[in-house]
């Protein structure tokens, strides 16, 4: 496991966890200007959190995912909808898991320099403050 990368100039890839939530919205504003400051990738990162009662049937499952993949549809139309004329370099990546796990798990993969949530979140943020192995922005 690589660590993170002190003293470097800038950032270059930044992770900002989204799931539809206007606090989640807030944060995304926030990274996204953050990116376009900085020049840097922006990575929305959706995960599918699979702990719900949804998934514990075969039918339920399928009608869980086809949700998720609808606001996966979503959250990229309103994030290319706002990034458009901004010329920020972004991705949508959507991870099934644990939201706190999945973030800092998509952030390793890409050796993201910080990752980026709202406040609240039922604990997400404050397991990445706690856990982490890269700066944390909470956004309120």
């Amino acid at each position: 496991m690589r660590d993170y990368e002190v003293g470097k100039d800038g950032l270059a890839v930044i992770v900002v966890g989204v799931d539809g939530t206007p606090r989640a919205l807030h944060a995304a504003a926030w990274a996204s200007g953050l990116a376009r400051r900085e020049r840097a990738r922006l990575v929305f990162v959706y995960v599918e959190p699979i702990t719900s009662p949804a998934y514990w049937s075969p039918f339920g499952m399928a009608t869980a995912a086809e949700a998720a993949n609808e606001l996966v549809a979503e959250l990229r139309r309103t994030v290319a909808d706002y990034l458009g004329s901004m010329g920020v370099q972004w991705e949508l990546v959507h991870h099934r898991g644990d939201p706190a796990h999945g973030l800092e798990k998509v952030a390793e993969e890409l050796h993201a320099d910080c990752i980026v949530v709202g406040r609240g979140g039922g604990g997400v943020a404050k397991f990445l403050i706690n856990d982490a192995r890269r700066p944390v922005v909470v956004v309120p």
